[in-house]
């Protein structure tokens, strides 16, 4: 115990003032309170100690911060009328709250007074509402978020159905609980527009669940005020999600294609795993029609009906003993015993009997693929999977055929979707660690800064490097977390070199998904500020399609130059690999380039390259940017790179990624 608080402990005047009193730290969490507030509030203090507000209701101390900010703030006593505390009794009053800032040390620490009677009766109106919200809470999942839309309060029941901790949410923006698609963002931007407004909103909602699940709901949301017009909002839901599947259930069980006969992809889904049940041998083939809309643009629904039907033929003719579904206006999947030659052979055989449609004969090609169970694939959605990805690499080709994926491609589908299931785990035990690689001043071969890079090594998938995980981070939405993983490391880690003596700038990779967050910024410069350092010391690097996507979207053109105002700088990531715009070199705050490593390794081994490497140099120099070569790995490119002017260097020739303590020697046998 401290000097001032074993004082206070002992000093009558304190426990003899008739209010209780309570001390918390800068966060919020009791540190000590007086003998009156352990009977008002019916708590010990050695029980409450670094609890944040115990004696208030949690979503009620998770609505306090704007108001806590201000009371840190201030130099005088700042003064909360009506503030709602819960008694010993288990009963809710309301009550006047004086509250004092002051430093004790080198820490912060607020003092609280309570304007209260303890043995005073609870006001019966306050009762009825308290009974209400316990109610509602008890009956409905419960979602408070503040006028930044970021995420203060959720009840156990939205925790348990969600699958969500408060860990994941709290402090997040609500967008978070909603997937991360055109429609579904332009859904929620209408909710919060209607929220802001001041009216409720209600109707039904499709959610996502921690581990991607989507749900149903039916949603109410509520605008709140309180005092001195802060607001916040609150989403009532209760899950409806059986029903609708239910709904969904008897419609698509009813339903069958009036065009073809054939069923659809719902019992697609029961054919597959009543297959997978009965341990059955199948190819799953997917068949799409090249160019359909093409093929039907100038026809009528007439036409366009024929067409499937007489393709619908064809398909019942071709294959025997095997379930045909039309998935799709122009999709069709078939579960089939016959081999692969055979059904490859399809595509002959539609050039043999073409479709005619009024007298005319119909150009029809296809693109199919063959998934084979379970040698490939080995459950329905990964078959899925698998067949669109084959549509897409046949596609690229040309199309017109039906092809397989090599056995190397189905691997790297099953590792992906491996990697995509152990990183909610590795993200909720902090498996994942950041290395650092040096960046090399080309002229006096110092390290002058260091590129933070996300490591992971997983027990079941093994290393996974930052070109595996970003792209599958960035699908499942969990880029969010990662980065701010990163952030959060990179922080702290400057924070250490900086109380030792090490001034080292260091760079993170951002992704466009976070900065859609309208928080981002100052999520950025909150972390710095807690660690106390300096944002001319930290850049953000980002890509050309993130330049594009950032042009394209004002809020992140606007995050980005809020933070380079604030001494943040920005660096445009594998030069030459996208689509270079001028345009965005001058309407984003980026001064720095980095040229792409493909470029690098090729200076020895192509004749016109470091003519190529050359122009890049002087385009950044043009344009006032540091130029920075990466993945130099020998010294003849090292000297080529110098000799063409290039600033810094980054690759395996000055370093290797390593852990902080290992890129701390370095510099010290640098010095």
């Amino acid at each position: 115990m401290s000097e001032w608080q074993e004082l206070l402990s002992s000093n009558l005047v304190f426990n003899h003032i008739p209010f209780p009193i309570v001390i918390t730290d800068k966060d919020g969490c009791v540190v000590w309170c007086s003998q009156h507030a352990e009977r008002a509030f019916h708590i010990q203090l050695e029980d409450v100690k670094g609890e944040y507000f115990p004696f208030m209701r949690q979503e009620k101390a998770a609505q306090f911060k704007t108001s806590w900010e201000k009371i840190l703030r201030s130099r005088h006593p700042v003064r909360f009328e009506n503030v709602e505390v819960r008694l010993h009794d288990g009963s809710h009053t309301a009550t006047t709250m004086v509250a004092k800032a002051f430093t004790s040390g080198s820490s912060r620490f607020v003092m609280t007074l309570f304007e209260l009677d303890e043995f005073e009766e609870s006001d019966t109106t306050l009762q009825e509402l308290t009974s209400l919200r316990d109610g509602l809470s008890e009956s409905f999942m419960m979602l408070y978020f503040d006028k930044d839309h970021l995420i203060t309060y959720a009840n156990p029941l939205f925790l348990k159905n969600s699958k969500w901790t408060p860990k994941r949410i709290i402090g997040r923006p609500v967008w978070q609980m909603f997937a991360d698609t055109p429609e579904d963002r332009q859904f929620v931007e209408n909710i919060l527009n209607t929220l802001e407004s001041g009216k409720t909103w209600t109707g039904e909602a499709k959610k996502m669940k921690k581990d991607g699940e989507r749900y149903w709901v039916n949603l109410t949301a509520i605008p709140m005020l309180l005092p001195e017009d802060e607001k916040y909002y609150i989403f009532l839901a209760r899950d409806i999600t059986k029903i609708k599947q239910f709904q969904d259930h008897l419609e698509e069980v009813a339903f069958i294609d009036p065009v073809t006969g054939l069923e659809n992809r719902h019992r697609l889904e029961q054919i597959v795993n009543e297959a997978i049940q009965e341990e059955r041998h199948f190819s799953f083939v997917y068949l799409n029609i090249d160019q359909f809309y093409t093929l039907t643009d100038v026809s009528d629904a007439d036409v366009e009906n024929e067409l499937l039907t007489e393709f619908t033929n064809r398909l019942r003719m071709y294959f025997s003993d095997t379930a045909i579904t039309r998935t799709g206006i122009h999709e069709f999947a078939l579960v089939t015993p016959l081999s692969d030659w055979f059904i490859e052979g399809f595509v002959h055989y539609l050039q043999q009997h073409p479709i005619y449609i009024r007298g005319s004969a119909i150009p029809l090609k296809i693109s199919g693929s063959i998934t084979r169970y379970p040698e490939d694939q080995q459950s329905f959605i990964h078959l899925m999977k698998a067949s669109h990805a084959t549509i897409d690499k046949v596609k690229s080709q040309g199309g017109g055929t039906i092809s397989a994926l090599s056995p190397h491609d189905h691997d790297r589908l099953n590792r992906k979707a491996l990697i995509e299931k152990r990183l909610l785990h590795a993200l909720d035990r902090n498996d994942l660690q950041v290395l650092y690689q040096p960046q090399v001043d080309i002229l006096t071969g110092r390290i002058t800064g260091a590129e933070a890079l996300v490591r992971w090594r997983d027990e079941e998938a093994g290393i996974v490097s930052p070109d595996e995980l970003i792209p599958i981070a960035e699908e499942t939405g969990l880029i969010h977390d990662i980065g701010l993983f990163v952030l959060e490391s990179v922080c702290r880690q400057m924070k250490d070199w900086a109380s030792r003596g090490i001034q080292l700038h260091v760079s993170i990779n951002s992704s466009v998904r976070e900065f859609r967050d309208k928080d981002m910024a100052r999520l950025v410069q909150e972390h710095l500020e807690q660690n106390g350092c300096s944002p001319n010391m930290l850049t953000m690097e980002i890509t050309e399609k993130f330049a594009l996507e950032a042009e394209a979207e004002r809020s992140i053109t606007r995050q980005m130059m809020l933070l380079q105002q604030s001494g943040v700088t920005f660096a445009l990531d594998d030069f030459g690999t996208g689509y270079a715009s001028f345009r965005y070199m001058q309407l984003l705050p980026i001064s720095e380039l980095k040229i792409d490593k493909q470029f690098i390794q090729a200076l020895s081994q192509q004749e016109k390259m470091p003519k190529l490497v050359s122009g890049m140099i002087q385009f950044g120099k043009s344009m006032d940017f540091k130029v920075i070569a990466e993945g130099v790995e020998t010294n003849e490119q090292f000297e080529v790179l110098r000799s063409l002017g290039c600033d810094v260097t980054q690759g395996y020739l000055s370093g290797h990624p390593v852990e902080a303590s290992e890129l701390e020697r370095w510099l010290k046998s640098g010095e």
